[in-house]
């Protein structure tokens, strides 16, 4: 059993009146949260609920000093298992994870074998649930991640699958996107999109922009219509099937304004952005090296601005963190050979709170829903609420409190980022009930308050 002590929770999903600054005590017990209640009694409530057996192993968090919220839920990572268990596998991504405030994850399907079967898919959706954490997966589009020949989605679906991707390998041919989606929304289940078209992008270019810099370099690299083309594309076919499609990971200005306008007509429609998209642009190459190489790659000022204001705006709903990890051999080589992607999900949180929260470009509130609630809806997952009843998935966060980028929970460490002191400290984070990650020891057994954090 866990108690959390004067949670200020952000944003408050009970049924009672909402007062800025007024603190709650929240108590957990096996996976759920039995209550909340200000300055709970917590003998009254023991006896209330019938736990006396559970009381002398309650621990104590006093939460003063940080923000309580629903877990945070990345709908785009990468966990290389099976197949690359040197970069990262289930286990190292959950520590992972759970030290950024991530409850819940969803990962992709690039991995070998790849999760374009039931078989396949079984065994990655049953390491997922023996996790500390919630681990859900897509499955393929289409087998073998080729963009050829479309999957059993129905078998795949009851299966365990949350959603279809063949993230990395855009999908070319109109006619399979079309009956994809119309499958999919039949289903009730989205289907994300690795919006990049290749006849735009000079071959083993990708992941550096078409811009200054690539001449600068002497390369032609990836232009932003390889993104434009195919996002004006899926979003003519997904108003007409009725699918819901998560556009993935956008850098283009083009790209945010074409989905804002959708928006307008189609709900079904979800936006990612990762942090480094609204953090850095093309320039951070000539520093940064192989570290700045992603697909799509980083891209203008101009880019980053404009995926500022579609969050701003509402136009993009989720921040996801696309966390690909690779070892420092693979991120050591020639920019053109070396692999595109960097981890993102201990880094995520300073990043929003560096770039959008601390400048006012969005409220805490806001962070909550682009980080938690509406991954949650896009892909329909038990998780974004704080409330009597729900699964204890907490994040437990300090939005001001500074640290220094260095050490990575992580099996790799290519991030850009290292060596920068940011805001944004995770202090707890609690998945199905349990503390899978705490900065300090702090807590305690029933009466014992510990020190606010």
């Amino acid at each position: 059993m866990i108690l959390i002590k004067n949670a200020l929770i952000v944003p408050f999903y009970q049924e009672m009146e909402v007062i800025d600054n007024l603190h709650y005590d929240i108590l957990i017990h096996e996976e759920r949260i039995v209550m909340i209640e200000k300055k709970l009694d917590l003998d009254i409530a023991i006896k209330a609920l019938g736990l006396e057996e559970a009381a002398p192993f309650i621990e104590t968090i006093n939460a003063a000093g940080a923000l309580v919220a629903p877990g945070f839920v990345d709908i785009h990572v990468h966990f290389r298992d099976p197949g690359y268990t040197d970069k990262e596998d289930i286990e190292s991504g959950v520590r992972t994870a759970a030290r950024g405030g991530y409850t819940s994850v969803v990962m992709m399907a690039n991995t070998n074998p790849c999760p374009d079967n039931t078989k396949d898919l079984a065994d990655i959706v049953m390491r997922g649930q023996k996790a500390d954490i919630n681990v859900y997966t897509c499955a393929n589009v289409t087998i073998g991640g080729k963009g050829r020949e479309i999957v059993d989605m129905e078998a795949l679906a009851i299966a365990g699958a949350v959603g279809f991707s063949d993230d990395g390998m855009p999908l070319l041919d109109e006619v399979l996107v079309r009956e994809v989606f119309q499958r999919a929304a039949q289903l009730g289940i989205p289907v994300a999109l690795h919006e990049e078209d290749p006849a735009y992008i000079e071959k083993d270019e990708n992941g550096i922009n078409s811009g200054w810099i690539s001449s600068k370099l002497g390369i032609k690299g990836s232009k932003r219509e390889a993104e434009i083309t195919m996002v004006e594309r899926d979003l003519r076919i997904a108003e007409e099937t009725g699918a819901t499609v998560i556009f993935q990971h956008l850098s283009t200005a083009e790209a945010v304004e074409l989905i804002r306008q959708a928006k307008k007509t189609n709900d079904r429609i979800f936006a990612e952005v990762t942090p480094h998209h609204f953090s850095l642009t093309e320039e951070a190459i000539l520093s940064k090296g192989t570290m700045a190489k992603m697909n799509p790659p980083l891209r203008t000022e101009k880019d980053r601005l404009a995926i500022i204001a579609g969050l701003a705006d509402g136009t993009i709903d989720i921040i996801a963190t696309d966390h690909a990890p690779h070892t420092a051999a693979d991120k050591a080589k020639p920019l053109l050979e070396a692999p595109s992607g960097i981890i993102g999900l201990e880094t995520a949180l300073s990043l929003v709170m560096r770039e959008l929260v601390m400048p006012g470009h969005l409220s805490l509130t806001d962070l909550v829903y682009k980080m938690s609630v509406n991954p949650a809806k896009a892909f329909k997952l038990a998780a974004g609420e704080v409330k009597v009843g729900m699964t204890a998935d907490l994040v437990i966060f300090n939005p001001t409190a500074t640290r220094k980028i260095g050490k990575f929970y992580s099996k790799s460490a290519n991030s850009p980022f290292v060596g920068e002191t940011m805001p944004g400290l995770v202090r707890y984070t609690i998945a199905k009930g349990k503390i899978v990650y705490a900065r300090n020891k702090k807590h305690k057994p029933k009466g014992e308050i510990p020190p606010p954090l």
